[in-house]
């Protein structure tokens, strides 16, 4: 059986310091463990759940989750990964984003033992000053204790700098703004991405100077997207969405590479490793995906997303459910029929499609655009995973 700590430190990339950490755990006392997520779109992913799932694990050891939601922070703009100014979002779909936040959290948290909170709470009254700024107050502390040259060590300001390309005032405070949180909420372990590391640290040196204990600091690596190139980001169009439909969830799972396969199982299961590489890769591939169904939509959505991919794939037969797709008109091409049905992003990812043998119409191979005409129901199959029964126009 493992240990605490040996399953806290899963998948970890850093830890400050595994000493502090283990006399914290020494005092036998629920742990506050934050995480904070700036709700800058309405949709949590996998690369969140590595996260949330770390945030689970102390839970499950008895301790306290604490989630900020930073509705303040966001309107700033976090440079973490960043090589330029991140835009600029209304409060309102803030707001907005921060609702649907909490909702997917809890496919993963425990609501009895999570706390949470929103950074505008405490962040919103810095700013509010009548006349003279008091003395050991956060703004005293911001504007007085922090060399502008330590914040403008990290790498992406290094390479904005190198490139001349512009940092504004507000991403320069924002490590202070984030690391206050951990001061607010009396943090004993603060958890998050590699790439935040330079801001959980900051936390972890401003709690000292609040005279509170140091957190300790946990960083987890940053997932990567399907494409297994780049992190999981809804702007590079690699996510798998916590709020996926079952069978899209399986298919893209169904679609990661062996190496990255394994990376999943790490990061996102408590599944033994060993036991995992001792089967079939397209085996462990199977589970894995049946594993992340069950977990955000329950053991019937995962049987049956299985059963209907092993039917199609694997016995290559036509899906049960196929959306269906009536034609506006009577005189279009295959590719407008992609296009207006969803089964291609633009017309030049059509053609391409065409070009690559991978679209057929009644189960015959198609190679060129051409006049689709149809008398009764015909089902227009794009890649592996897209189907349309195509209707006839009214």
């Amino acid at each position: 059986m493992k240990t605490a700590l040996e399953s806290i430190r899963r998948g970890a990339v850093e830890l400050f310091t595994q000493n502090d950490l283990e006399e914290k755990l020494a005092q036998k006392r629920p742990l506050r463990v934050k995480w904070g997520a700036d709700p800058t779109s309405p949709d949590l992913h996998l690369g969140h759940a590595v996260v949330l799932n770390k945030l689970r694990t102390f839970q499950d050891l008895g301790h306290h989750a604490v989630l900020i939601l930073g509705d303040f922070t966001a309107q700033v703009g976090d440079p973490s990964g960043r090589d330029k100014t991140r835009p600029a979002l209304s409060f309102e779909t803030i707001e907005k984003n921060a609702r649907t936040y909490q909702r997917q959290a809890f496919k993963i948290l425990d609501p009895a033992k999570t706390e949470i909170r929103f950074n505008s709470e405490w962040l919103a009254p810095v700013f509010r000053v009548q006349r003279a700024i008091e003395a050991g107050s956060p703004l005293q502390a911001f504007l007085t204790r922090y060399s502008v040259l330590r914040l403008l060590e990290r790498e992406e300001f290094t390479q904005r700098r190198k490139q001349e390309l512009p940092i504004t005032l507000a991403e320069i405070l924002y490590p202070l703004f984030q690391a206050y949180d951990s001061v607010a909420v009396k943090a004993d372990v603060e958890i998050g991405g590699n790439d935040q590391l330079f801001n959980l640290l900051m936390g972890r040196q401003m709690q000292k100077d609040f005279f509170q204990p140091p957190q300790v600091v946990l960083t987890l690596p940053l997932l990567e997207g399907t494409d297994g190139v780049k992190k999981m980001s809804k702007s590079y169009g690699n996510t798998i969405a916590l709020e996926e439909a079952p069978a899209d969830m399986f298919g893209k799972a169904m679609s990661l590479s062996d190496p990255l396969m394994l990376r999943y199982y790490e990061l996102l299961t408590d599944a033994d490793l060993n036991a995992v590489k001792a089967v079939h890769p397209k085996q462990a591939k199977l589970d894995l995906s049946e594993r992340l169904v069950k977990s955000f939509h329950g053991a019937e959505a995962a049987r049956q997303a299985r059963a209907e991919f092993e039917r199609v794939f694997s016995r290559k037969e036509t899906p049960s459910d196929i959306p269906s797709f009536r034609l506006p008109r009577a005189s279009m091409t295959l590719v407008e029929v992609m296009v207006e049905s969803q089964t291609a992003p633009s017309k030049n990812e059509a053609r391409r499609l065409l070009k690559q043998r991978a679209v057929r119409v009644k189960d015959k191979l198609c190679l060129a655009d051409e006049p689709l005409k149809i008398a009764g129901e015909a089902i227009l199959q794009v890649g592996k995973r897209q189907f349309r029964k195509l209707l006839p126009p009214e």
